[in-house]
Order: C-alpha cells, then structure tokens, then sequence
C-alpha cells in the first residue's frame, strides 16, 4: 500500500517558515540541546567506575561524530511531535498545521530520518514520517500576541516504552503518585536508555495528566517546579530513582536521571490523574521563538544559526 500525499501550495512566507523548520530538525536530530549536554557532562563526573565512564566517553563520540557527520545521533529518530503556543494574530497560524506537516516530509528526505511512521490496523509504513494523526501537533492558542512558540521532540520507541497513565483510586494521595512513578521506572526505565529526563505529570484524568507529561519533558532538565511541594516531590522522585542503580544504559551506576520534572494542573477533588512518561540520554528535543517576521530565536542551542 502507498500512502497518499500531495503536497501543498504554502504561501511565500509560508516556504521560508517551512525552510526554518527543516533547518531546525536537522539541527535538533543531531545536536543535543545545550541543558542535555551539560547534565550528561555532570553527570559523567560523578561516575567513578570504568564501566560507566566509557558509556559517557562513547556518548560524546558519538555527538561529536553526529555533528561531524551531520547525521542524527540516534537511528531512532522517533515521531515528530510539536508543543505549540501561538498567537492568534500570527500572520502564518492558519497555513500552520500544512507547513508542520511538509516540513516533517522535506525533513525526511534531507537529513535523512528513518522512516517511522506506521499506519494502524493497515500495518505499512508510509516512507515518509507522516500518517493518519501525525506528526502530532499540540496546539495552544496564546492571546491576541502575534509570536509562535514552538517545541520539536523527536519521541523515539525507547524512551515511549515506560509512558503510562492511570486515575488512581480515592485515598491513595500522593503517596499513589509516587508508587506509580516508582514502579514504572523500576519496571520499565532500563528500556529508555538511561540517563533519563523522567516527566510527570498529575491533574484530573489519564488524558490531562499524560499531555502534562509530556510537557514536562519540554521543561529544562536543570529547571524546578515553582509549585514548593511539586518540588519537593521532584527532589524526592529524583533521589529514589537514582537509587535504583540503573546507571548509564542500564549497565550500573550512581545516577540513573538527568532530572525529574513534574507539571501539574488543578483537577477533580475526587481524583488524582498521574502520568509518566521518559525522554532518553538523547533527549532530541528543540524550542524555536518566531515574531511576526519570522526572525527566531534559539534558546536552547547556544550558537546555532539555520
């Protein structure tokens, strides 16, 4: 089967935006962003052991040679994934959606990305990491302001294994939040290729808490909650996730995460929505500001000029 894609007619400044985003792909496929870089260069401090201190030495090399070679740094490329915040005075916002969706599509042809997209229930990869729903593209509309804020994350199956979500039962608390978090990284974690970047997210129901979730991995790995007993339990989570010893890639080691995030929204008084989920070592994701000219700024790439 082949899947159907024509593509569309942008607007003059619809191209250039699209031509960005390509850029921004490529740069976010291969270059880590700059919080990422600096926790795994903390991290690889701490290790003693030879073991460990050769996952991180190899994990450098790597970066090194995926920016040498301008390949990504992980064969997995994942499923484009966008966290928006726009304004609805945008000049682009109704071409928005198109331009994401012909920019995965050109992405995949120049860096090249693996081909990941696979349609459900049809079971054939379309070749073009695009399908039915993807990319995914979470979209906030931010006021009557005329900027675009825009996270690219390239969830890959690793680091997707450990998602989960559940509503738990009244009276289980935030005691329930921490068992479940705990219980999924101790089941689960080894498979997201360790260090993680470990997302949490609480509110009402699944659907709630896991969209937190996965905002909160958009969140610097060095950042705090400003909710005093989110960060608390953020401190907490970290501490007893590092002490199950999974290390670097799983093989042993002081510390097992880059940081521990939680977002967490107001919810039903009669339950309590919790969700977790794990971005890897290679936390392949960006966040790109533009104005209404379409001048942008990086702030997670130091340096970087598309």
């Amino acid at each position: 089967m082949k899947y159907d894609y024509q593509e569309p007619v942008l607007s003059d400044d619809g191209r250039r935006l699209c031509d960005i985003l390509v850029n921004y792909i490529d740069v976010v496929s291969r270059r880590l962003p700059d919080d990422i870089i600096c926790k795994l260069e903390e991290l690889a401090e701490i290790e003693t052991e030879p073991l460990q201190r050769l996952v991180y030495e190899t994990m450098r090399e790597n970066q090194s040679l995926a920016e040498e070679l301008k390949r990504p740094s992980c064969q997995d490329t994942g499923v484009l994934q966008f966290f928006i915040k726009c304004g609805a005075q945008f000049p682009l916002l109704a071409e928005l959606n198109v331009i994401l969706r012909q920019a995965v599509y050109l992405a995949t042809k120049k860096i090249p990305l693996r081909h990941n997209v696979v349609e459900t229930f049809d079971e054939y990869n379309t070749g073009l990491n695009i399908g039915t729903g993807l990319p995914s593209v979470f979209m906030e509309i931010d006021g009557d302001s005329d900027k675009l804020e825009l996270y690219v994350y390239m969830a890959g199956g690793g680091c997707s294994l450990p998602g989960a979500a559940k509503v738990l039962m009244p009276g289980e608390g935030y005691e329930g939040v921490v068992r479940f978090v705990m219980d999924q990284m101790t089941s689960y974690g080894l498979n997201a290729c360790p260090p993680l970047l470990v997302g949490v997210g609480i509110a009402t129901c699944v659907e709630t808490a896991a969209m937190n979730s996965k905002l909160a991995l958009m969140r610097r790995a060095d950042s705090v909650s400003p909710n005093t007993n989110a960060a608390r339990m953020e401190r907490l989570l970290e501490d007893g996730i590092n002490n199950i010893g999974l290390g670097p890639q799983g093989l042993g080691g002081k510390k097992s995460v880059l940081g521990v995030n939680i977002v967490n929204t107001a919810r039903h008084p009669s339950t309590i929505g919790v969700a977790v989920n794990t971005g890897c070592w290679s936390h392949r994701r960006g966040r790109i500001l533009f104005d209404r000219q379409l001048n942008y700024q990086l702030p997670m790439n130091r340096g970087v000029i598309l």
